[in-house]
């Protein structure tokens, strides 16, 4: 009778699983929650650490590769969110087209353009007019709190110098020291200044049309990352 009572207590019933298989997820949920830590956890490491110091511990993982990867990643949002402000400055947003701003991971450059309808220079001048040295200015106090290496182009366009002797060559540099001399004036840290040069109309803004007025320009690039430290 024992017997037939046990029968009858366990027909129809699924059978218990066992304790270590009900215990697998868990393991598994475990093993994620780890990883996932390690991962922030290296995240917050890589985040705190200068550019070089990333490049020298992705070498240490991978190939040279992965460390651009690395450095790219943790890089790209600093020219971005920098670059950012810098647009959404009121006072250089006011100039329009005049003035352009691009970026990559290693830096951001400010273009201020002599458009037809808002010249910067004179004809063959290598001094800014009072306009040009009003937007130079602006763009001395918007860099002014940032604390990065700065260097300074002039830019003309692919229409020869009217002035004899005095070829696109010199009126590019004059303009690029013009401008210099008015981020200084604009509180600029001349100990930031890493280079001012004059590059004619080798550089075009405009690759198509190289002799438009946007391609006078002066060129303000703020260095994050210099390749050739």
């Amino acid at each position: 009778m024992a017997i037939a009572y046990s029968s009858r207590r366990t027909r129809g019933r699924r059978p218990a699983a066992s304790a270590r298989k009900m215990g697998t997820w868990k393991l598994a949920y475990a093993d994620f929650l780890t990883a996932l830590c390690a991962f922030f956890l290296i995240m917050w490491i890589i985040h705190g650490i200068s550019a070089g110091e990333r490049e020298n511990l992705a070498q240490q993982f991978g190939s040279e590769k992965s460390a651009e990867m690395v450095s790219a990643t943790f890089d790209d949002p600093v020219s971005s969110t920098l670059a950012s402000d810098l647009r959404n400055d009121p006072a250089l947003a006011a100039y329009g087209a005049s003035v352009r701003i691009s970026e990559d991971p290693d830096f951001i450059r400010i273009d201020l353009s002599d458009m037809a309808e808002r010249p910067l220079f004179e004809t063959g001048d290598g001094r800014l007019n009072p306009t040009g040295e009003h937007l130079i200015r602006l763009a001395g106090r918007a860099i002014a709190m940032l604390d990065l290496p700065v260097t300074i182009e002039g830019h003309t366009d692919a229409h020869p110098s009217l002035t004899q002797g005095y070829s696109n060559w010199e009126l590019s540099a004059d303009r690029a020291n013009s401008a210099r001399r008015l981020l200084m004036e604009a509180g600029g840290d001349e100990s930031r200044i890493k280079g001012v040069a004059g590059l004619a109309h080798t550089q075009p803004l405009l690759q198509d049309a190289p002799e438009d007025a946007a391609n006078r320009r002066i060129s303000i690039v703020l260095v994050i990352r210099d390749k050739t430290a």
